[in-house]
């Protein structure tokens, strides 16, 4: 596994390097986000790990730009102290995959590490093609056979939540909360929201993208 590791403190990066090294992971170090981002650009690698609290650019500025400047799709992972709800759905919202608090045990990077690596990269950004479907994230614009599906932002922003997690289910729970944040809508909005999405990806067409899965959520299915 090759991993990306923007951290300021020279001490934690050593000594995570030095467990992550053990694991046979080959390890590019960067203490500024700068060199993070210029890192990022000119190699390939299979996680980058991220501090949020940086001297100059932060760690949230720099997944923006990873995210949506330079369109790469690596899964990402926050590495950081900041570990109250707030803290996690900005980091969330700028595009990480997940988010794990200091102190850490080193066990747990590891696993998490190897999950974000076996699910590869984000399929979120840039052109992406499932069976039927095709999505330009940069213009928002969604095609299904050719046909361009009209959607408003939350109709796509909730497309886009669906798609990132595919095949697994997402709950009402967990949509509300990527979506909304701290400010859950009213009880129907989701299930509004959901209808209509469904009426201009699914109506027209001989079957479903999006399944609900009863009692459970709904999961996005590309054919």
């Amino acid at each position: 596994m090759k991993i990306l590791l923007l951290e300021d403190d020279i001490q934690l990066a050593e000594s995570l390097g030095e467990y992550l090294e053990g694991m046979a992971c080959n390890v590019d170090y960067a203490h500024t986000a700068r060199t993070c981002l210029h890192l990022a650009k000119d190699n390939h690698y299979d996680v980058l790990i991220l501090d949020i609290g940086m001297p100059g650019m932060s760690g949230l500025e720099a997944c923006h730009k990873i995210r949506h400047d330079l369109h790469l799709s690596t899964p990402l992972l926050f590495l950081t102290a900041r570990d109250t709800l707030d803290d996690k759905l900005l980091g969330f919202r700028a595009g990480c995959d997940d988010y794990l608090v200091k102190p850490f045990d080193p066990e747990e990077l590891w696993c998490r590490l190897n999950a974000l690596a076996a699910r590869g990269p984000r399929r979120d950004l840039g052109i992406q093609t499932f069976g039927e479907l095709t999505i330009d994230y940069s213009s928002r614009k969604v095609f299904r056979n050719q046909q361009a599906i009209n959607l408003h932002a939350t109709q796509f922003n909730l497309l886009k939540l669906l798609i990132r997690h595919s095949p697994e289910v997402v709950s009402k729970e967990q949509i509300e909360a990527e979506l909304w944040g701290d400010e859950p809508p009213d009880s129907d909005s989701l299930r509004t929201h959901m209808y209509r999405l469904r009426n201009q990806l699914d109506k027209p067409f001989s079957h479903s993208l999006i399944i609900t899965e009863y009692g459970k959520g709904y999961r996005f299915e590309s054919r």
